[in-house]
């Protein structure tokens, strides 16, 4: 009786968590860029959707990787000869932002050069390095499992519209979308 009680509990939390932030103003940010030009979120969006992903630690790798292809192929990638279906592009800056807090500060350096020289020029501006305190970032935003990134859809006020975290799914592309085009 005890393990039916605690389901409902938990998928209620987990829905509460992540929605927690919708209606918020994104906190303010400063990250840089990989050619350490200075980015401050959400000011710095342009009156734009923006979406960011946040990740801060190693184990949420994976779930990150998950979302590369797909959001670079729905929000990135422009084709060089012009198309008939380019007028339905999306709008929209991407940030992913990796976190150097506490100790891991000191590898933001080592990160970043890495990035440089292995990324794709075409996606240096869409990666962000966030260096300093992660408390008000946790507290803000209502993110405390260290081994999933989360992903935030800011509108065009800097306001979260949306709200996910964890591995990419088709589920949430399509939430994100709906938001976009509302």
């Amino acid at each position: 009786m005890k393990k039916l009680f605690i389901l409902p509990v938990l998928i209620v939390t987990f829905i509460s968590i992540s929605e927690a932030q919708v209606g918020k103003l994104f906190p303010d940010m400063t990250a840089e860029t990989v050619q350490d030009k200075v980015i401050n979120l959400p000011k710095d969006c342009n009156g734009k959707f923006t979406l960011i992903g946040l990740a801060y630690s190693k184990k949420s790798e994976a779930d990150l990787a998950t979302w590369l292809v797909p959001v670079y192929n729905t929000f990135i990638y422009k084709p060089e000869k012009p198309g008939l279906f380019d007028s339905f592009a999306y709008d929209v800056n991407v940030f992913i932002i990796p976190m150097f807090t506490g100790v891991k500060a000191a590898a933001q350096g080592t990160a970043k050069k890495m990035a440089a020289k292995d990324l794709d020029e075409r996606l240096h501006g869409n990666l962000l390095f966030y260096k300093g305190d992660l408390k008000p970032y946790k507290e803000a935003l209502d993110f405390e499992n260290k081994d999933v990134p989360y992903f935030f859809l800011l509108d065009e006020s800097g306001k979260i519209v949306y709200a996910t975290s964890g591995a990419y799914s088709e589920k949430k592309m399509d939430l994100i979308e709906d938001e976009i085009v509302k």
